[in-house]
């Protein structure tokens, strides 16, 4: 139960005052010498009509002031989160992606790095039981959107607070290939820090960058998409800070030595994004190792404290009102009835 004017409840006081007042003030009476022919009349009544009529406007008026200030209680049926923060995840779904290295768990074979992603993404957001028991809470008062990157950047989901639509249209990426091949972190940034400056408002804004490769996209003139670390400057200037995790694993001998520095090139670059914006950095090649970083992502990152707001809400100030015009009305029919007195 809250109150939407709560400042008339400061009056309450008069509920009492005012009915002493009346019961004090003044009143006409009628000089008689002989009082005997009352002497048979039942005793009692005098106090029950002088106390009776106080102490029921007395409670007109407590419940009057009570139906002033509004009292009411939420639907929790239509309770929206009002607290939170905001997150943007920045994912890869470049043609490396779709690479079948990836264990979810011990009990499945191997998935590509892009459906691992995505069911950790979903469990980090959603809440639920991991495959090795650990738990994450949901991220329900929390803003959460998706940009997705290969050569091009792209709003997948902008911040929403219906997960369940954010999760959906997760599960339904595909890595890309063809033109689209390609790793544009620079400008993959660029495009999660303008989907957070535009709908985040007051909350505090979290960027997570999620690649297996280093960035590879470069024109030449004014088209040039930017640097990953050009970006990250960018970030740290409007103080987000950057989580990256790194799904693309150490460089191993199979590897020609040119991949082998691609790949080192790429984690470092990774590393540089997330120092310069005050976030931390993961390499995470499994779902226990994906579901890690999220969970250390997740206690760094807590949620403001929870609070709501409602769409609908179940006001009581008629009953209080109606209870107090009942309660006048039975004083005034008393008082010209059973508690009548001489002279009125």
């Amino acid at each position: 139960m809250n109150f939407t004017t709560p400042l008339f409840l400061w009056l309450l006081p008069l509920g009492v005052l005012l009915p002493w007042w009346w019961l004090r003030r003044p009143r006409a009476a009628i000089r008689y010498s002989d009082s005997s022919l009352f002497a048979g009349l039942p005793s009692g009544r005098a106090v029950r009509a002088k106390w009776g009529g106080a102490v029921l406007r007395s409670l007109a008026l407590i419940t009057l002031l009570i139906a002033c200030a509004g009292p009411r209680r939420p639907d929790l049926q239509t309770r929206l989160p009002a607290e939170g923060i905001a997150i943007v995840l920045a994912l890869d779904v470049s043609g490396s992606m779709a690479e079948k290295d990836a264990v979810w768990s011990a009990s499945l074979p191997p998935l590509t790095r892009l459906e691992v992603a995505k069911r950790s993404f979903a469990l980090f957001i959603r809440g639920g039981e991991a495959p090795d028991g650990s738990k994450f809470e949901p991220r329900e008062s929390d803003q959460v959107g998706l940009v997705t990157f290969a050569a091009l950047p792209e709003t997948a989901c902008p911040l929403t607070l219906n997960h369940s639509v954010l999760i959906r249209v997760a599960d339904g990426l595909e890595p890309k290939s063809g033109i689209d091949a390609g790793t544009n972190v620079g400008d993959a940034i660029a495009e999660a820090l303008i989907r957070l400056e535009k709908g985040a408002g007051d909350r505090r804004k979290v960027l997570i960058l999620l690649s297996d490769g280093e960035h590879n996209i470069s024109k030449d003139g004014p088209s040039d998409p930017l640097k990953p670390k050009q970006a990250a400057q960018l970030a740290a200037n409007l103080g987000i800070r950057i989580y990256t995790i790194d799904a693309g694993g150490e460089p191993t001998a199979a590897m020609t030595p040119d991949q082998r520095e691609q790949r080192k090139v790429g984690r470092e670059t990774l590393q540089a994004v997330s120092e310069l914006t005050g976030g931390r950095s993961f390499s995470a090649v499994s779902g226990s190792e994906l579901l890690a970083a999220y969970r250390d992502i997740s206690t760094l990152e807590k949620s403001a404290v929870e609070s709501y707001q409602y769409r609908r809400y179940f006001e009581y100030y008629p009953w209080f009102a109606l209870v107090a015009v009942v309660l006048l009305l039975t004083a005034h029919l008393l008082e010209r009835t059973r508690w009548r007195v001489l002279p009125a």
